[in-house]
């Protein structure tokens, strides 16, 4: 879960949110590399031995909730070859509809942007993309989603991270800027979107 959220990390750095230590985390790490569900990677950093970072394997990446893939890929795949595009973008402009008035809803007494962010990353995170938030030191916000849980349909039909990125500037408003600069269905370790007021 630590690989995750957080990425590629060494044994230390896992200890240290796991809360022990780095040796007690690193002999876990080699039963999961074991398992094939974990593998290391040397960074040079400066004076010294390499430092080793581990990441999640693609084995791993699999346990993660995949809600349906297989089935999903196989219904987008019928209504597209049996009712044409134009049915599929039916289907994905009225789930984009839905689940904006459910953002917008939750959202109705949130004023300021980083409440209405802290918001539609609870939201998120209820809905599987295990999400989370910071400030940027240039002030912008950053929305990271560290799981897809719709990752195969997004995967046969993109129009479905086009209706979310629509979502996300219409909950929050004309006045602020949203870009995606991460992208797991392109090969990104997540989603990432930065946040702005402009």
């Amino acid at each position: 879960m630590a690989l995750k959220m957080h990425g590629a990390m060494s044994a230390a750095a896992i200890g240290k949110i796991l809360g022990t230590t780095g040796e007690a985390a690193r002999q876990q790490l080699a039963r999961l590399a074991d398992e094939g569900l974990v593998a290391a990677t040397s960074q040079a950093s400066g004076v010294g031995r390499p430092t080793q970072r581990w990441a999640l394997t693609s084995a791993a990446q699999a346990r993660f909730p995949d809600t349906h893939a297989a089935l999903t890929v196989q219904l987008l795949d019928i209504v597209r070859s049996s009712l044409g595009e134009g049915a599929l973008d039916t289907i994905i402009a009225t789930r984009e509809a839905e689940t904006h008035a459910a953002y917008q809803a939750a959202m109705a007494d949130r004023t300021g942007l980083r409440d209405k962010v802290a918001t539609l990353t609870e939201l998120r995170s209820q809905e599987g993309y295990m999400a989370e938030w910071r400030e940027e030191p240039d002030g912008s916000l950053l929305l990271l989603e560290n799981h897809c849980p719709i990752c195969a349909a997004a995967t046969a039909c993109q129009g479905f991270c086009r209706a979310e990125l629509d979502v996300f500037r219409a909950v929050l408003g004309p006045e602020v800027e949203v870009t995606r600069h991460e992208h797991i269905v392109s090969g990104g370790r997540r989603c990432s979107y930065a946040i702005r007021e402009v």
